[in-house]
């Protein structure tokens, strides 16, 4: 079937065709309605119930007060009538493991509701509805016979269980990190420019055009949807023009770290998962550090890159385990650090930390890899290790179907207060979410 993945704060019509129009969806709700006569319907995804800043009005799509009416209008315009419009509804999951913020906030379901109502006003009848729940899931329109379907995500049909489980000894974890491919020496380079301001330009263009496979990997992640330029960009001093020196500086780091990443494995949702969880973060964390105001975004786009890096060498011990992990974190909602500790006896935290001392990267990227789900054990960069919690905490929630991941969010009001923020800020910090991420995760999800 020819799909079609429906971003994130956004909508696509059709009249009736091949194929099919696709949400994934998290805390996020998807609206699939159709006029049968018309042959004339739609899918719409949407982030938030209503806008959390006045920024928000320059995207109203990602909203449900917004969006939604602007979804019925062009529906009309293209044929369709309200009287006869016939909708479905899914997603607004809590996404365990659950905390009391979570059900007080409960995002997803304010979305639900905020749309339940411009739909009951409208007169448009709710032909299948499931939100809510724990789980994500993918909501689905068939072009041909406007047809809705909903299918949970990351439910494993193999439920065969896992006998004789040994936990590795220490020497097998270092024989394992040793198989990890060693950091790129000029990764190493451009992230010391990352906490040099004094780099020069030409030095940084330099390093990068002495490797023709890291030229080749910077104009190719240059013209994905992930950096979202207009235009192709075909040379490195293009690329620096168009992207400045220091969005480049971080494109080359990303680039030049994707190999060590398996494009397959247990922890990859999609072909690549692991890395592309990896860039998104650190996008994320680069709009994080502007809004929070006490981390360098470089230095937090560096961290988001190299955060989960001991998933990598956890990798390579979770394939015989992995029908455990996914019936435990979907069945019973156990946090991934709790079944990794269960497993091998260590977490990917710990992991990396190693791998990170054996790279012998700074100290502040140290605390980020080892110590991002339990900041207060920081000790050179507290308010950094804090801040790749939070982003890991928003991507699970808005940019699922890429990466193993639950998190425990128990003690997430508290880490709010450490940051200076109030506990109902964390709505506007999913509104600043970067809107290439949302594009990113519909291709990553086409291609798995």
């Amino acid at each position: 079937m020819n799909m079609t993945l429906v971003p994130t704060g956004s909508f696509l019509i059709r009249t009736r065709a091949t194929g099919s129009l696709d949400a994934i969806l998290a805390s996020c709700v998807g609206i699939t309605i159709y006029d049968p006569e018309a042959e004339v319907g739609g899918l719409i995804h949407l982030l938030l119930p209503e806008p959390v800043n006045p920024a928000g009005s320059r995207n109203p799509e990602k909203y449900a007060s917004t969006g939604l009416p602007i979804f019925l209008r062009t529906l009309c315009d293209a044929g369709a009538s309200l009287g006869r419009m016939q909708a479905s509804m899914a997603g607004g999951a809590l996404v365990e493991p659950l905390s009391e913020l979570d059900l007080i906030l409960d995002i997803g379901g304010r979305t639900a509701e905020v749309a339940e109502k411009i739909l009951d006003y409208n007169g448009i009848k709710v032909q299948r509805r499931e939100t809510g729940g724990l789980l994500g899931c993918r909501l689905r329109l068939d072009l041909n016979t406007w047809e809705s379907s909903i299918e949970p995500l990351g439910v494993l049909e193999n439920n065969s269980c896992v006998e004789d489980l040994r936990i590795p000894s220490e020497d097998e974890l270092d024989r394992k990190i040793e198989r990890v491919k060693p950091i790129p020496q000029v990764a190493l380079k451009l992230v010391r420019m990352i906490n040099d301001p004094q780099y020069e330009v030409k030095d940084l263009a330099g390093e990068v055009l002495k490797d023709q496979v890291l030229s080749a990997k910077v104009l190719r992640l240059c013209n994905s949807v992930f950096f979202g330029l207009k235009s192709r960009v075909d040379s490195i001093d293009r690329a620096i023009v168009l992207l400045g020196d220091k969005r480049f500086l971080r494109l080359a780091v990303s680039a030049s770290l994707e190999d060590i990443f398996p494009e397959k494995g247990g922890y990859s949702l999609c072909k690549g998962g692991i890395y592309h969880h990896a860039l998104g973060m650190a996008m994320l964390l680069e709009t994080l550090a502007g809004f929070y105001g006490r981390v360098s975004p470089g230095i937090a786009y560096t961290a988001g890159l190299l955060h989960d890096i001991g998933k990598v060498v956890l990798d390579q011990f979770l394939g015989p385990v992995l029908p455990l992990f996914y019936r435990r974190m979907n069945g019973e909602g156990i946090g991934l650090v709790r079944l990794e500790k269960d497993s091998f006896g260590f977490d990917h935290a710990e992991a990396g930390l190693r791998l990170a001392k054996r790279w012998g990267l700074p100290l502040s990227l140290r605390d980020a890899i080892g110590y991002h789900h339990c900041p207060e054990r920081a000790k050179d960069a507290p308010e950094l290790a804090e801040l790749v919690y939070l982003g890991e905490l928003i991507g699970s929630k808005v940019l699922p179907g890429k990466d193993l991941e639950h998190l425990d969010k128990d003690e997430l009001a508290m880490r709010l207060k450490i940051m200076g923020m109030k506990r109902d800020e964390f709505s506007r910090l999913i509104d600043l979410v970067p809107k290439e991420l949302f594009l990113a995760s519909s291709s990553e999800a086409a291609m798995a």
